[in-house]
């Protein structure tokens, strides 16, 4: 048995594949795994790496010496404003396949309605032939919020796929061959915006951030002909009464959304019944296992070496 004190392990999703990869993840210390009940009860004072999505309220009164956090996925929202949050480093989790799926799924969107793919698989039921002309991307202007990590991802792969791009971060970014704004620039942004794609992280500024005020400065006059928004951020960024009401009065002409205000979505949201718009359970870019484990070790690795944490939050900002 290792001296090391085990990886705590608090995580609310997939917990079969979680239990799964921990039979074999953190081999020099081993883990608790809250989601187990036969350690729900543990002592947990010992512990000084904890793995957390969504963790349980009481969880730093339990484990007092923590050392470092790590969030079970890209955003901290979860974990940020937590009573007993200590003050130590939270760190993010970024991968090459979370980031490379989450793209996969924004330019999926963004082509879905360059092309008309709804009213295509409408026709598709009705067994109705109709041909549609769609604009090329390059007629496009898609507008991504948010450019950090995912963001710049996006970013590049839409302009592969030949859309005119350009970015808004509350600070600007330097990306080559991209027009770039900042908070100060936010109707300037919106104005040239066709497909406006939201990667913001979820922070007192971003909450509510998406609604009808926002909605009504994008461009109506464009290739498209109506704005789209498609977000994966988080959900609790977006008035989904304000998507409601800017689909059925024309201000918005579809939407995609991956996430929700409150998720799972309710049955009765009249989301689900409205015209142009695409649904997806907040799958777009899920956390693997695998990966997320080795990107623990590799930080606790570093830590232990001495080696400055890579992808560490900055509170004061929410991200």
């Amino acid at each position: 048995m290792s001296a090391r004190p085990p990886v705590l392990v608090d995580i609310k999703f997939n917990p079969e594949g979680v239990a799964r990869v921990l039979k074999t993840a953190f081999a020099d210390r081993g883990s608790i795994n809250l989601a187990d009940p036969g350690h729900q009860a543990r002592d947990l004072r010992a512990v000084e790496y904890a793995l957390l999505w969504k963790p349980d309220a009481d969880l730093f009164a339990r484990a007092p010496n923590l050392k470092v956090i790590f969030s079970g996925g890209a955003g901290v929202d979860h974990i940020i404003g937590m009573a007993g949050l200590p003050e130590i480093p939270i760190v993010r989790f970024v991968d090459r396949s979370l980031t490379t799926r989450m793209s996969e799924w924004v330019v999926m969107q963004c082509l879905m309605h360059l092309r008309g793919q709804y009213a295509h698989d409408n026709h598709q039921r009705q067994r109705e032939w109709a041909k549609l002309i769609a604009p090329e991307a390059a007629e496009v202007t898609v507008g991504v919020m948010g450019l950090g990590i995912l963001g710049q991802d996006a970013v590049a792969k839409l302009r592969v796929m030949g859309f005119n791009v350009i970015g808004w971060s509350r600070s600007r970014k330097q990306i080559d061959g991209v027009e770039t704004f900042d908070a100060s620039e936010l109707d300037n942004f919106l104005a040239r915006t066709d497909i406006l794609v939201g990667l913001l992280p979820l922070t007192p500024e971003t909450s509510g951030f998406y609604d009808a005020g926002l909605f009504a400065k994008l461009r109506r006059n464009g290739a498209l002909g109506q704005a789209v928004f498609i977000n994966a951020g988080r959900g609790k960024s977006q008035v989904e009464a304000d998507i409601v009401s800017a689909i059925r009065d024309g201000t918005l002409g579809g939407a995609s959304l991956d996430v929700f205000e409150a998720e799972p979505l309710a049955s009765d949201s009249p989301l689900w019944d409205l015209q142009n718009v695409f649904l997806t359970p907040h799958d777009a870019a899920v956390s693997e296992e695998n990966a997320l484990f080795r990107h623990v070790e590799t930080q606790i690795a570093r830590f232990e070496r001495g080696e400055p944490l890579q992808f560490v939050v900055d509170r004061a900002a929410g991200y």
